[in-house]
């Protein structure tokens, strides 16, 4: 059982019988009153969305019976995404809404883990960082640096993301898949 304690964003969870993975979540502490925990919830089969609100500490959710298996993604047709589980050469596909915003850590050939629930693929778990090449980004301005702004970047899969100025087109980037954020230049 996992308790409120327990709530970050992509845990998944089992929720009146179904299972769930947790979008986001905020512990609420207001002055008067106890604790709470306002989460907002996809489920894992139809992907439908449910703000959900627990009491801080008190209230438990199961675990859910799901398995992960290691898979290569292949390639997207506009409509699917398909992968290749590297161990029994199974190819399955996802949906667009059932990959959501992974896509944009996808690159082809890479292995990324696949949750499935009840014999079908449901969900992508990616790692906490993924190193993506900058495919276009402004040129490098010299300048006022001091205010320790950024400029957009246009990462190889989509993905837009503040950089430091300097950055170029071509550079390779860690960036963190839990907040869109950047983390470094890769040498």
């Amino acid at each position: 059982m996992y308790q409120t304690t327990d709530f970050r964003k992509g845990l998944k969870i089992e929720y009146e019988n179904q299972a769930f993975v947790i979008v986001e979540f905020q512990h609420v502490n207001p002055g008067k009153g106890s604790a709470f925990v306002r989460t907002r919830l996809k489920n894992l089969e139809t992907g439908k969305v449910l703000d959900v609100t627990f009491k801080a500490g008190v209230d438990k959710v199961g675990i859910p019976d799901i398995q992960t298996s290691e898979m290569q993604y292949l390639y997207s047709d506009g409509e699917s995404y398909h992968f290749m589980d590297n161990s029994t050469y199974d190819q399955v596909a996802l949906t667009a809404s059932e990959v959501g915003d992974a896509k944009y850590y996808l690159i082809e050939n890479a292995t990324v883990r696949i949750t499935i629930y009840k014999g079908k693929p449901v969900a992508i778990d990616l790692d906490n960082f993924v190193e993506l090449k900058v495919a276009e980004t402004q040129p490098n301005i010299k300048g006022d640096t001091s205010s320790g702004g950024g400029k957009p970047a246009t990462m190889e899969t989509g993905l837009t993301v503040t950089v430091p100025f300097h950055i170029n087109a071509g550079d390779v980037l860690k960036v963190d898949t839990r907040t869109d954020k950047y983390i470094e230049k890769v040498k």
